[in-house]
């Protein structure tokens, strides 16, 4: 399989990459991360999705299996930028999918995401929520086979390989290990297509649980 990754260069792109190795493009918007992905055993590909046009994004997809979208604005970026990468670059990404013919698209969210921001968080949260949600409904609208994924409190504790899977389970965190996992297992369950499900740790083995989706 050949996957696409948005968000090469990121904590969950990267392990994922690791996993897929030889079969994984990560889109990198700097040059310098290309040697990072390239030493998992993927290839990178450079390509700035606040910047670039549907063109040249399609160009990257063809011939893809599917498309994970894991990249994000990160963690000391304003709120416009979760605008532009939260929710314009998976817009993208995804209208690139569209035309390139690649109808498996996997989206990672985040818990949370759909309601309103808890009382007391700030304006950047609200708007990394806002850009989520509306990534969300712009990938449900459209007619690929997509899978919508909210982890819960992402950590770099070591993987389990146990986790709960569900359209909704209690607040909880998991590590990205775990996640990178989980998106394996997801691109062979054609089940799961079209569902949001919700990510945490937990004691079901990830394949196991996938299988039941």
């Amino acid at each position: 399989m050949r996957i696409i990754i948005a968000g090469g260069h990121g904590k969950i792109g990267l392990r994922l990459a690791a996993r897929l190795k030889s079969g994984a493009v990560g889109i990198v918007r700097n040059p310098a991360h290309v040697a990072d992905v390239e030493a998992t055993g993927a290839e990178a590909v450079v390509c700035d999705l606040e910047r670039a046009g549907a063109d040249e994004v399609t160009a990257i997809l063809q011939g893809a299996d599917a498309v994970v979208f894991t990249a994000g604005a990160g963690p000391g970026s304003g709120a416009a930028r979760k605008d532009t990468v939260d929710r314009a670059a998976s817009v993208l990404l995804a209208d690139a999918a569209e035309r390139a013919g690649v109808r498996r698209f996997i989206q990672i969210s985040s818990m949370g995401v759909g309601k309103p921001p808890a009382p007391g968080r700030d304006e950047v949260w609200a708007a990394y929520i806002r850009a989520k949600t509306e990534a969300e409904e712009d990938l449900r609208a459209r007619d690929l086979d997509w899978t919508i994924l909210r982890p819960g409190r992402l950590t770099d504790e070591p993987g389990t390989g146990l986790v709960r899977l569900a359209p909704e389970v209690p607040p909880g965190s998991v590590p990205r290990d775990d996640v990178a996992a989980v998106v394996m297992a997801l691109l062979e369950a054609p089940g799961t297509a079209r569902r949001t499900l919700e990510l945490v740790s937990g004691d079901t083995p990830v394949i196991d649980l996938v299988a039941t989706e």
